[in-house]
């Protein structure tokens, strides 16, 4: 069963997600697609990781040295949006078990496709 703040942090993560998706269409240039994969929030909201994947793979060092840059003007985007009354401290980070699961989709199709034939 869910505790109250468990839900209250799941709502939380899901609506800097969505921000920080926003915020990435907006900001981010149109060499890499960046896409945001999930948020996670810690000490009671203090904090929030956001996690990401980009296409091409190759550019994401890239996407992830400038999402690093603009952790402050997101914060301030966030802080704009009037959704609640404090903004956490931010960090994004390349969402590697979204690569693991697309790698183990691609295994298993590989497999399906062999043994259909």
């Amino acid at each position: 069963m869910k505790t109250p703040n468990r839900h209250k942090d799941e709502k939380f993560a899901s609506l800097i997600s969505q921000f920080a998706a926003e915020y990435i269409s907006l900001e981010s240039g149109k060499d890499s697609l960046i896409t945001v994969t999930k948020a996670e929030v810690y000490n009671k909201g203090r904090y929030a990781t956001i996690f990401f994947t980009a296409l091409p793979q190759e550019k994401e060092k890239a996407a992830l040295e400038f999402l690093k840059r603009k952790r402050n003007d997101f914060r301030k985007f966030v802080m704009g949006k009037k959704s609640f009354g404090f903004t956490p401290k931010i960090d994004f980070e390349v969402d590697y078990g979204e690569h693991n699961r697309q790698r183990i989709d691609e295994l298993l199709n590989i497999e399906s496709l062999k043994n259909n034939s």
